[in-house]
């Protein structure tokens, strides 16, 4: 990924609002609804929401500013025989974690080359010759991948690509969060006893417009005051697309409606709902806020209320 700021189109002295409005703007222009049929937007979309993930941490901005991360938040550091792209960690067997009951120090064999093969053990007698541990795999390695909110919300397929320049799919998992690892077996460095396996980090991406609570998705929706007061159908977003919702006639502002089966999905499988915040907005325009009061006057509006 090229520098956050760039891709934002902010320069580094910007501030947490202008970094904000600058992705609002890039991510409703090239938001998956808007750009079914153009793969390279999708693309450019992640880019855009990875870079506001970043700056939008005061402490991974600040890390980044310093060079002690790099845009795509792994440490910087010599010996990372990849480069750039996903992070890299190697240690004992298993990536820096060392695993003495499948495979890496045998505590037998350490008896016996302190005693004799075959030897006594220390506080008994002598005892069968053990099993030799199988040589270890290789170590793993630490990748991090950001899940558009769409693709988060409906379990998108993914793709990432590794450091040795392949790319895989994988499957997101049911109640996915942030911070959860995916292991992809068999992608890791090599080792005698073969390759260890790629551990993937998942960060969430965030939506201009929805924000999750739980398996549910909330939206803040504005309506004008003539299409609380009367009723009507709104077009409202969902991460499946958008879709119309009615508004009954005599609707206050806060009432909240509800869309079923446009949430996240839980680790039951089942998703969750979407839920829809009216919110009444004047409009500023004198002209037009004179006009519409005309239009509605206080014995209609209280007829339409049933008053």
């Amino acid at each position: 990924m090229a520098d956050p700021y760039s891709i934002l189109g902010v320069s580094k002295g910007a501030d947490e609002k202008a970094i904000k409005i600058a992705y609002r703007k890039l991510a409703k222009e090239l938001h998956p609804d808007k750009n079914k049929d153009n793969s390279k937007a999708s693309d450019r979309f992640s880019e855009v929401t990875q870079a506001y993930d970043l700056l939008s941490d005061a402490k991974k901005r600040g890390q980044y500013d310093r060079g002690e991360i790099d845009e795509n938040g792994q440490p910087r550091f010599a010996g990372n025989p990849f480069g750039g792209g996903g992070g890299y960690s190697q240690g004992g067997p298993n990536g820096g974690n060392f695993d003495f009951g499948s495979g890496g120090i045998d505590l037998g064999d350490i008896f016996d080359g302190l005693f004799g093969g075959g030897g006594a053990r220390p506080g008994g007698g002598p005892g069968p010759r053990p099993q030799h541990a199988p040589p270890p795999k290789g170590a793993n390695i630490a990748y991090e991948h950001l899940v558009s909110f769409t693709d988060a919300a409906t379990l998108a397929p993914q793709r990432i690509l590794l450091g040795d320049g392949k790319t895989v799919e994988f499957k997101l998992p049911a109640g996915i969060v942030a911070g959860q690892q995916i292991r992809i077996p068999g992608r890791g460095q090599a080792g005698p006893g073969g390759n260890g396996d790629a551990m993937v980090t998942l960060k969430l991406g965030k939506h201009p417009d929805l924000v999750r609570d739980g398996d549910n998705i909330r939206i803040d929706l504005p309506i004008s005051l003539k299409e609380a007061v009367v009723g009507s159908k709104v077009k409202v977003p969902t991460v499946d697309g958008a879709v119309m919702l009615t508004v009954p006639p005599r609707t206050n502002s806060g009432a909240v409606l509800r869309i079923k089966g446009r949430g996240f999905t839980a680790k039951t499988g089942a998703r969750g709902d979407q839920l829809v915040t009216l919110m009444i907005h004047l409009p500023t325009d004198p002209a037009e806020l004179e006009r519409l009061s005309g239009g509605l006057s206080d014995s209609s509006v209280r007829e339409n209320m049933g008053v």
